[in-house]
């Protein structure tokens, strides 16, 4: 019974086994649903946003990434920054700002209904935009004097 192999320091001593923490935050259990894929404690941000489908594809949230336009927790993101469950990420693509909270991180690609299962979606509402403020030229017009770039560049500012 006496087998130092087996033995561990807890039971040497006669002290009780250690026991897990009532604090610590729950895990991701993929028991609890079969079709939810199992958790890991943490991952890199870029594999996250394309696992999730937040970017269509890993090549655009890596270059999202590169680009400033990936925050965790209000710093600029690099494509292997860690991401953990609670952390906040604020994406932007292709003029659409997401703000989410992590619920689960995964690092394979899932389908659409389970996905939003591993964020909290808390994006501001798009600000809806006044008819005819479309900062587009028409095809040949050319290139704007500086005056017309005077009023783009003030439009840009006010936010339209």
């Amino acid at each position: 019974m006496n087998d130092p192999e087996r033995s561990t320091p807890a039971a040497e001593q006669g002290g009780p086994a250690p026991q897990a923490d009532p604090q610590a935050a729950p895990r991701a259990d993929s028991r609890a649903d079969p079709k939810m894929p199992a958790g890991h404690p943490s991952g890199r941000v870029d594999r996250w946003i394309w696992a999730v489908r937040l970017a269509k594809t890993r090549a655009d949230a890596a270059q999202a990434c590169r680009g400033g336009h990936v925050r965790v927790n209000d710093r600029t993101a690099k494509p292997a920054t860690t991401v953990r469950v609670g952390d906040e990420v604020q994406v932007r693509l292709n003029g659409v700002t997401r703000v989410v909270d992590v619920a689960l991180v995964i690092d394979k690609r899932v389908g659409a209904p389970i996905a939003r299962r591993c964020y909290t979606d808390r994006s501001p509402e798009p600000t809806p935009q006044p008819p005819g403020a479309v900062l587009r030229r028409e095809r040949g017009a050319g290139r704007p004097t500086k005056r017309d770039r005077r009023q783009i560049d003030q439009m840009r500012r006010k936010g339209f």
